[in-house]
C-alpha cells in the first residue's frame, strides 16, 4: 500500500532500523535515532541501483516521488542515475543524511557538535548549493585554501577529512563513484602537534586560582572552579546537567554518549567543588545545564567564555587554555607520587594495553576520591 504523508509522519524509531515500501521503487529507512531517509531503487538490465535521495521532513514524499519519476525518465533514456546533478541533489542534502545516519547515532556530543560547526562556518557556505558531480579536487582545494588563510590550518585538515566522509558516504550509497579527497593528499598546509597550553609554575598556578575565587560574574566563577577542580574536557563541562550531580554521592556521573570513548565516567566532587555547587545550584538548579547560556535559548554556555575568562585575567592562549586544565592536574599530580592508574582513570583516558581495555567506571573510587580531595586542597594552600 502507498505511503500517505500522515503515515510517513507517524512513522517511529525502533532498536534497529527498518524500511517501509511507497510504490515504484520509493522507499524510506528509519534509524533508531528517528532520522528518516529516502532510497530509491532500480532494475536495469538485471543491475540494482539503489540511491539515497535525502531525509524526511527536508524531502516531503511527494518531493521524493517527484524526484523518482524524473529518474526513472532519465534512466529509460539511458542516462546514469549516479550523477549527482541529473539527481538534483545537493552536497548540503548529502551531508545532512550523513551527519544523521552515520554520525548521529553514536557519536560523542562535542565531536557531533564539531562537525556540524565546521560544515556551518567553512564547508556548505563554499560547497553546500553545489551538485555532487560538481564537486572536483580542485573545488574542495580552493575551499581549504580560504580556511588556510584565516590562520586555521588544523580546521582546513579537518573539513577536508568531513568532505571525504561524506563522499564514502555517498558511494556507499550509491549517489556517485568518485572520492576527491583522495587526490589532495599532501596538498594542504600541515602545524606541528602542540599539547594544549598547561600553567606549570606554582607562582602562575597561586595566581590562576586567586583570581578565580574573586572573579565577578557567578556563574562564570563557578564554570572556572568546576574546570580546573575536575580536568574534565571542555565539552563535557559545557554540556554537564544537573540530573548527573548527586551532591549527597559527591560524584558527577557523565552518560557515555557525552563520553568520546563512549563510556560511563564517574568525577569525584572534593568539598571545595560542593560548596561550589551549592552556590551555582541557586542560580541555575531550576534549568537543565549547570552552565546555560546567557542568552537563555536553551543551549549550554559557549565554548568560548571560559577561554575569554582566562584572557580577561591576563593569561594568554600561549599559557593557558581550558583544556589545559588538564595537564596541569595532570602534572601536579604525578609530581607528587600518586600512581598512573588513578590519574588516568581519572582523566578518562584510553587504556593503551587490551589487558587495561575491560573497563571498569568505577575502578579505583576510593584511592581517586583521596586524589581529587587531596589536589583540591592543594590548590586551595596557594595563597
Amino acid at each position: 500500500m502507498p505511503l500517505s504523508e500522515i503515515a510517513v509522519k507517524k512513522l517511529k524509531p525502533k532498536e534497529k532500523r527498518y524500511l517501509i515500501a511507497d510504490e515504484r521503487g520509493l522507499y524510506i529507512e528509519v534509524y533508531p535515532n528517528g532520522t528518516k531517509a529516502w532510497r530509491f531503487r532500480q532494475f536495469s538490465g538485471g543491475k540494482q541501483t539503489k540511491i539515497s535521495l535525502g531525509t524526511y521532513p527536508e524531502i516531503t514524499l511527494a518531493e521524493a516521488r517527484n524526484i523518482c519519476e524524473e529518474m526513472r525518465r532519465k534512466a529509460a533514456h539511458g542516462e546514469n542515475l549516479k550523477d549527482g546533478k541529473e539527481q538534483g541533489l545537493t552536497f548540503a542534502l548529502i551531508a545532512q543524511e550523513w551527519l544523521e545516519t552515520r554520525i548521529r547515532p553514536d557519536k560523542a556530543l562535542t565531536y557531533i557538535e564539531g562537525i556540524e560547526q565546521k560544515l556551518k562556518n567553512h564547508i556548505l557556505p563554499a560547497i553546500g548549493d553545489k551538485q555532487i558531480s560538481e564537486i572536483t579536487p580542485s573545488v574542495v582545494l580552493g575551499m581549504c585554501r580560504k580556511i588556510e588563510a584565516l590562520g586555521i590550518i588544523e580546521t582546513a585538515v579537518r573539513c577536508k577529512q568531513i568532505v571525504g566522509q561524506v563522499f564514502k558516504f555517498a558511494i556507499s550509497t550509491d549517489q556517485t563513484d568518485i572520492e576527491p579527497t583522495g587526490a589532495l593528499s599532501g596538498a594542504l598546509k600541515t602545524r606541528k602537534h602542540k599539547h594544549f597550553a598547561a600553567l606549570t609554575d606554582p607562582a602562575r598556578i597561586t595566581n590562576l586560582m586567586q583570581q578565580i575565587r574573586v572573579y565577578p560574574f557567578t556563574i562564570v566563577r563557578c564554570a572556572l572552579m568546576f574546570s580546573v577542580l575536575t580536568f574534565a574536557r571542555p565539552g563535557e563541562v559545557r554540556h554537564a546537567e544537573w540530573s548527573e550531580i548527586d551532591l549527597d554521592e559527591k560524584e558527577w556521573r557523565i552518560p557515555a554518549g557525552k563520553m568520546k570513548m563512549k563510556r560511563v565516567h564517574i568525577v569525584l566532587l572534593s568539598s571545595q567543588l560542593l560548596q561550589s555547587l551549592q552556590e551555582l545550584k541557586l542560580i541555575t538548579g531550576n534549568q537543565k545545564w549547570l552552565f546555560p547560556s546567557t542568552r537563555r535559548d536553551g543551549k549550554s554556555m559557549s565554548e568560548n567564555t571560559v577561554r575569554m575568562a582566562l584572557r580577561t585575567m591576563g593569561f594568554a592562549q600561549e599559557e593557558v587554555t581550558p583544556h589545559g586544565f588538564r595537564g596541569m592536574a595532570s602534572t601536579i599530580l604525578y609530581e607528587n607520587g600518586f600512581q598512573r592508574e588513578h590519574i588516568e582513570m581519572q582523566l578518562a583516558h584510553a587504556p593503551k594495553d587490551k589487558v587495561s581495555a575491560a573497563y571498569n567506571h568505577a575502578e579505583y573510587l576510593p584511592q581517586r576520591r583521596e586524589m581529587m580531595q587531596w589536589y583540591a586542597d592543594y590548590l586551595d594552600s596557594l595563597k
